[in-house]
C-alpha cells in the first residue's frame, strides 16, 4: 500500500474515533460534526443556523476538547464594540505606557454565538481576523494562530432583532451548516443522558493533538484529483449563474472552497483520490449561502438547497 493510501486510511480511523467521542455529547447531528471537522481540516470557518436550543455551542466546545485546542466564546449584541472582541490597549501607570490586552478573539476554535446580531463595526473586525487570521490594534498586526477558526451561530432571519449578514462576510464561511431538530428517537436519547446531569465536553478525551491536525490537513490537502473531476467543479459554480431560479451564482471563491472541501471530504473515507461524489456531498454546504434566489423563485417557496439540488441534475458528472 503506498504512503498516500496509509495516510488518508490514518486519517479515517482518527476521525471515526473524533466522531465516536462528540457522539458521547452530541447525539444525532452526525452531519453537523462531519461538517465542522471539514472545516477544520480546510482551515476554514463555518456558519450553524437552526433554533435556539440544538446544541450548537455545545457542538464546538466539544470538537475543541477532543482536539485538545484552545476555545473561546463571545455573545454578539447589538452593542458589542470591536474592543470588546479584539481587545484594546491598557495604560500602566507604573511603567507610563500602554499594553495591548488581548480579547476573546485570540484563541484557536472560536465560537461566535448569535452572529447576526452584532453592529457593522464589530463585524468588520471580524471580517478581518477571518480573512488575514491576524487583528490590528494601533497598526500593529498581531497574529492569531495557525489553528485559529471562527464558528458562528446564526439565529433565522425572522427571529426578533437579527439581520443578514454582509456578502463579503457569508462569502469567508467555507460551509452554512444547519442544524435541523433530531429525530424522535435521539431526542428521548438526549432525555436519558441527561437526566442524570448535563454531559461535560471538558471530560471527553483529546483524540486529535495539534500536530495531529496539522498532519491531517497535509494529507487533505495533498489529495490527487483528476482534471475531469476539477472541470466538474468549474462547470457545478458556473452553471449557478445561469439557473433561471439563482440572481447571483457561486463566485471563484466558491470553486476553490468546493475544490477544498471534496478533497477533505475523500480523505474522510480513506481515499487518496477524488470523485464526483465528493463534490456533491459538500456541494449545498458549500454553495447555500454563497447564491440569491430570484425574487420569483423565493415567492414561490423554492429554498437555496432545491435550487443548487436542480444544478446538480443538469450537470452531468464525469465517470
Amino acid at each position: 500500500m503506498e504512503s498516500a493510501d496509509l495516510d488518508a486510511a490514518w486519517l479515517k480511523e482518527r476521525y471515526n474515533e473524533l466522531r465516536a467521542e462528540v457522539s458521547k455529547v452530541i447525539i444525532g447531528q452526525d452531519e453537523a460534526i462531519q461538517l465542522s471537522f471539514l472545516t477544520l481540516l480546510c482551515g476554514g470557518h463555518s456558519l450553524y443556523e437552526g433554533a435556539p436550543g440544538l446544541a450548537k455551542t455545545l457542538l464546538v466546545r466539544s470538537l475543541a476538547a477532543v482536539l485538545g485546542t484552545r476555545f473561546g466564546r463571545i455573545q454578539f449584541t447589538s452593542d458589542l464594540m470591536p474592543s470588546d472582541v479584539i481587545g484594546s490597549p491598557i495604560f500602566h501607570s507604573e511603567s507610563s505606557d500602554f499594553r495591548f490586552h488581548p480579547g476573546p478573539l485570540f484563541t484557536d476554535i472560536l465560537l461566535a454565538d448569535e452572529i447576526n446580531r452584532a453592529p457593522a463595526k464589530t463585524q468588520a473586525a471580524l471580517l478581518e481576523a477571518m480573512q488575514e487570521r491576524s487583528a490590528t490594534v494601533d497598526g500593529e498586526r498581531h497574529d492569531l494562530g495557525r489553528f485559529f477558526s471562527v464558528f458562528g451561530t446564526q439565529n433565522p432571519l425572522d427571529q426578533e432583532g437579527t439581520y443578514p449578514l454582509p456578502e463579503a462576510q457569508l462569502d469567508r464561511f467555507l460551509f452554512k451548516i444547519l442544524i435541523r431538530y433530531p429525530e424522535a428517537e435521539h431526542e428521548f436519547e438526549i432525555l436519558q443522558a441527561h437526566h442524570q446531569g448535563d454531559p461535560e465536553p471538558l471530560a471527553l478525551s483529546v483524540v486529535l493533538s495539534a500536530d495531529d491536525l496539522h498532519r491531517a490537513r497535509s494529507i487533505a490537502r495533498d489529495l490527487v484529483i483528476q482534471p475531469e473531476v476539477m472541470r466538474y467543479v468549474v462547470d457545478l459554480v458556473r452553471a449557478t449563474r445561469e439557473d433561471p431560479s439563482i440572481s447571483v451564482g457561486g463566485s471563484p471563491r466558491a470553486g476553490l472552497w468546493l475544490l477544498r472541501a471534496a478533497k477533505a471530504s475523500a480523505a474522510l473515507e480513506g481515499r487518496d483520490y477524488v470523485l464526483p461524489d465528493d463534490v456533491q456531498a459538500v456541494w449545498a454546504p458549500v454553495l447555500r449561502h454563497r447564491i440569491m434566489l430570484e425574487p420569483t423563485a423565493e415567492v414561490e417557496g423554492v429554498s437555496p438547497d432545491e435550487a443548487l439540488a436542480s444544478v446538480l441534475k443538469v450537470v452531468p458528472a464525469p465517470h
